[in-house]
């Protein structure tokens, strides 16, 4: 019998000073089996970073062929693909020429740095890409808020985030890798 996904429910409130956008949003999101707390917390993360009221939650991992999260114009074109981990660079090609614009976060310990050493070379190709590594010590934090029902705030200024639940309060500088 599969294990199914397990479901998580977020009211973010985001402040984002940069794009001048104030909203708040209701998310559900979906815990696939094999995907860590970590791993969705960056998701819900790059959603507070990119908030659209067009940007959704896609299947994920299961489903090859979607990007985390996108954001399609209203003729069904892919305006905006993130995807979050340590892809091939194959798969950053098929999102590169299917989208307008893509954003790769990055995260974990080791893994970024040595990952990003192998591929650097073979993505300076793609002008539409952009990839962003997260500190380990900001997606620990984040993870550290990951509860099935959570109550968020995120305020964004100067490139930074802050993002703080009722008992935590945690800063999130990005580190531009490739920027677009």
């Amino acid at each position: 019998m599969a294990l199914k996904a397990t479901i998580y429910k977020a009211e973010l409130q985001i402040a984002d000073m940069d794009r001048g956008y104030y909203q708040t949003h209701a998310l559900t999101l979906a815990l696939h089996p094999s995907e860590t707390e970590e791993r969705l917390m960056v998701r819900l993360l790059a959603f507070a970073l990119h908030a659209h009221e067009d940007l959704q939650f896609t299947k994920g991992l299961s489903t090859d062929d979607e990007a985390d999260l996108w954001q399609k114009s209203l003729t069904g074109d892919i305006d905006l693909w993130i995807d979050v981990g340590l892809p091939d660079d194959k798969r950053l090609r098929k999102a590169c020429n299917r989208s307008r614009r893509v954003v790769l976060y990055t995260y974990g310990a080791r893994g970024p740095a040595t990952w990003w050493s192998q591929i650097k070379g073979k993505l300076t190709r793609f002008d539409n890409l952009t990839v962003v590594n997260l500190p380990k010590e900001a997606t620990d934090g984040l993870t550290a808020m990951a509860a099935r029902t959570m109550q968020l705030q995120c305020s964004i200024q100067d490139g930074q985030a802050w993002i703080s639940d009722k008992q935590r309060n945690i800063q999130v500088e990005p580190v531009c890798w490739m920027p677009t």
